[in-house]
């Protein structure tokens, strides 16, 4: 069984994915991160700012996923790239305030970079299937 099936459904599926995944990531940075600044240590003002970054790369997402572009490859290629800058900006973030950042900032941080960079490598895989069909 796999985990992505191939074709349409695989294309549709992890837009949705993303999605999904950048709402849940602003919705933690706005309402635990930002508001718990001094458990997590970041300031509320650069994870606010991380949340925008993830509801602009949900909505380019979603939008993929309802519409189902024809040029599919060129957004999920779009999303995969963005969301590996979303990733370094956030790593840049971590060592830039490790200072300030906490255990329980760090390894939200780092988690948060994890799943999402996992997700990548999928969104290559899927690029690369896609090319190959």
């Amino acid at each position: 069984m796999r985990l992505i099936p191939n074709g349409e459904k695989s294309r549709k599926l992890i837009f949705l994915i993303d999605g999904i995944g950048a709402i849940v990531t602003a919705g933690l940075l706005t309402l635990v991160v930002a508001r718990f600044e001094s458990l997590f240590g970041m300031d509320s003002r650069i994870a606010y700012a991380l949340a925008a970054a993830a509801l602009f790369l949900a909505v380019i997402s979603l939008t993929c996923f309802a519409l189902n572009p024809q040029k599919w490859k060129t957004f999920l290629l779009a999303i995969a790239v963005l969301n590996t800058v979303y990733c370094i900006t956030t790593l840049s973030l971590v060592v830039y305030l490790s200072g300030s950042l906490n255990w329980l900032g760090i390894s939200y941080f780092l988690g948060e970079v994890v799943i999402i960079m996992a997700l990548v490598m999928l969104e290559w895989r899927i690029i690369d299937r896609g090319a190959n069909q």
